[in-house]
């Protein structure tokens, strides 16, 4: 577990797990007073109301932690290529707090025939995009989890997203997006296992 991931635990911690719906409220309120805008107005009364809900879902994976996915496995005779992609994830940019959103690729290499529910890479990478985030620390925090508690011979993540702090603000690049990796064990030096999940990636 990163620094920052222990600082969110703790902080997770300290409020029971809960989002402080009350104190998201007065922000926004406080936050649209500040651009000028008049929250008593009719079409603005209910919205610190429905951002608070908002990012009580967003943040949930503030409370959760993608490892606990992997406490169940199964032992099964198969120590090749486990693949999921196209896992679709939306999350919030800790630098300007807008949206960015993509896919992300999951690949693992068992072990002594220890694998684990594919829907659980999907939740994982889930639980892990809805805080606030840097798509790298995505990245690497899901392979780092698989290695931790499954062991394998080695993972390999790809996440691709847009960011809507370059396509709302800044450099306006709509379109644009950034991919990261993060291989682990037997990937780190194998590019030819690396060349067969990046196959995998480009077929239909």
């Amino acid at each position: 577990m990163d620094h920052t991931t222990e600082q969110l635990t703790t902080l997770a911690e300290k409020n029971n797990g809960r989002v402080d719906r009350e104190k998201i409220q007065k922000a926004i309120t406080m936050l649209l007073e500040a651009v000028g805008e008049d929250p008593d107005r009719e079409g603005l009364l209910d919205t610190p109301k429905r951002v608070a809900k908002m990012y009580e879902e967003m943040f949930s994976g503030l409370h959760q932690d993608p490892k606990e996915y992997f406490k169940t496995v199964f032992n099964e005779d198969h120590e090749e290529l486990v693949f999921v992609k196209d896992i679709p994830f939306h999350s919030m940019c800790e630098h300007h707090l807008v949206p960015f959103y993509g896919k992300a690729h999951v690949a693992y290499l068992p072990k002594d025939g220890k694998v684990t529910g594919l829907s659980k890479l999907a939740r994982a990478v889930e639980t892990t995009a809805r805080r606030p985030q840097l798509q790298e620390r995505i990245t690497s925090t899901v392979a780092d989890a698989i290695m931790e508690m499954l062991a394998p011979h080695g993972a390999y993540v790809i996440v691709e997203a847009e960011h809507m702090c370059m396509t709302m603000r800044g450099v306006k690049k709509p379109g644009a997006k950034t991919v990261t990796t993060a291989a682990r064990g037997i990937y780190e030096e194998d590019s030819v296992l690396r060349n067969e999940v990046m196959t995998l990636l480009k077929m239909d």
